[in-house]
């Protein structure tokens, strides 16, 4: 399949483009430094540019079979450009017609708050994460209302450890739970073609 990466240059993203590659993909790499990842990937395909450019956001989309979205932002603070990004990403999809789109969200976005402890729910979110929070909730909120066919993957707490290929998904996730960056990318990998999950939320977990 034709697959095109959003976040390329991340952990996770990363993840994606080098699983999607050892399973026989055809992968665009979205990113503002996309280029950087052909010395390792040479069969990648490079889209460099920003999501708030929709015309290179259309471009990208044109001839793609699914999207997968893993933009992030390190910044505890508000990142408008991100919203504007996955706005354009769904804007420019529904214009040539690509339906799929997985997108990376996180725990304690929606009602997933209820599965998170007293403690993350109503100290670190309110006076840490309120505003990754805030823009995940907008960008989860512009997919929900899009006529796509959309799955929201929300991961627990995120490490860089090896891909298991073992996880729990769609299940109350536990306190301190963690998930790999590469078992988060296998998932997503797998709702490109499964329909388990199409127009949900699941979260994933060990």
């Amino acid at each position: 399949m034709n697959l095109l990466i959003f976040g390329a240059t991340g952990d996770t993203g990363r993840e994606l483009v080098k699983q999607a590659l050892a399973l026989g993909h055809t992968v665009t790499a979205f990113s503002r430094h996309a280029s950087d990842l052909v010395s390792q990937y040479p069969t990648v395909k490079v889209a460099e540019g920003d999501v708030t450019d929709l015309a290179t956001v259309e471009q990208a989309v044109q001839g793609q079979d699914a999207v997968l979205s893993a933009l992030g932002s390190a910044s505890l603070k508000r990142n408008p450009a991100l919203v504007e990004g996955v706005q354009n990403i769904v804007k420019a999809m529904e214009k040539h017609q690509v339906r799929r789109l997985i997108y990376q969200s996180s725990l304690g976005v929606g009602d997933s708050r209820k599965q998170v402890s007293f403690l993350v729910r109503y100290i670190i979110i309110p006076l840490v994460l309120r505003n990754a929070i805030a823009d995940h909730a907008d960008k989860e909120r512009i997919i929900q209302q899009s006529s796509l066919d959309w799955v929201i993957v929300r991961p627990a707490g995120l490490t860089n450890d090896d891909r298991t290929g073992e996880y729990r998904a769609g299940e109350t996730i536990e306190f301190g739970a963690r998930i790999a960056r590469a078992d988060v990318a296998d998932f997503m990998l797998k709702q490109v073609t499964e329909d388990a999950y199409l127009k949900q939320t699941p979260g994933v977990s060990y």
